[in-house]
């Protein structure tokens, strides 16, 4: 299993690649950050220990920063297609085992793929399908974790509140599995936290529940009245 704490090269310094490397840099990561604008590098100098001025496209400009020694990199390089392309590829010729890229189109998220990327994101895009899942039904919560499959925070529909979950038939009847549930008035003197649901488990109106399984199915249970 990966480190956690293992050093990550974030290239590319923009809104996407500030807020990475600042949040790695807050849980205790240690982060080198690349951008070719002098600017830019100094207005992150205070905030991150380590970030400089290079040019990601210059594969011995990577070299003479040590970069083929992480394991870990992101190119977050936003609107420049082309140089996204091109510093992927030479992270990817420098032998970084665990590559990041972000896209900002599908044919981009095709290329990066092509050129080395061993994952590609795609904040915006994938922001915005959050947020419409959010917006509909009583959908609280949603993270797609395969491309059919999802994982969403809710509230229980009428018709399993008060009943065992294995007499509620909420996996034959909508295709979902409650996995987790989080009380709305938890025992006296313990703080509401979720717990794993089981057989025997009862849901109220107001409680927090963590259900899976395909997307239009959790959407479908989040609708139920």
């Amino acid at each position: 299993m990966a480190d956690l704490t293992e050093p990550v090269v974030v290239v590319g310094l923009g809104r996407f690649g500030t807020a990475l490397a600042l949040e790695l840099t807050s849980r205790g990561t240690e982060v080198l950050g690349i951008d070719h604008r002098p600017k830019v590098v100094q207005s992150l100098s205070g905030r991150l220990p380590h970030v400089v001025t290079a040019d990601a496209t210059d594969l011995e400009a990577l070299r003479q920063l040590g970069v083929g020694e992480f394991r870990r990199a992101v190119v977050a390089i936003g609107t420049d297609i082309q140089a996204s392309i091109l510093a992927t590829s030479l992270l990817s010729e420098l032998g970084i085992p665990d590559i990041w890229a972000k896209a900002i189109s599908d044919q981009h998220r095709h290329i990066l793929t092509r050129v080395g990327a061993h994952r590609v994101v795609a904040p915006e895009h994938d922001m915005g399908e959050r947020v419409a899942h959010l917006l509909s039904g009583r959908i609280l919560d949603y993270v797609e974790v395969d491309a059919d499959f999802a994982v969403v925070k809710t509230t229980p529909p009428r018709e399993v509140v008060g009943v065992p979950l294995r007499d509620s038939r909420v996996r034959s009847r909508w295709g979902v599995t409650v996995v987790a549930v989080k009380p709305q008035a938890p025992p006296m003197g313990r703080r509401s936290e979720f717990t794993h649901a089981t057989p025997d488990t009862l849901l109220s109106y107001g409680d927090l529940i963590l259900i899976v399984g395909p997307i239009d199915n959790v959407e479908r249970f989040a609708a139920s009245e």
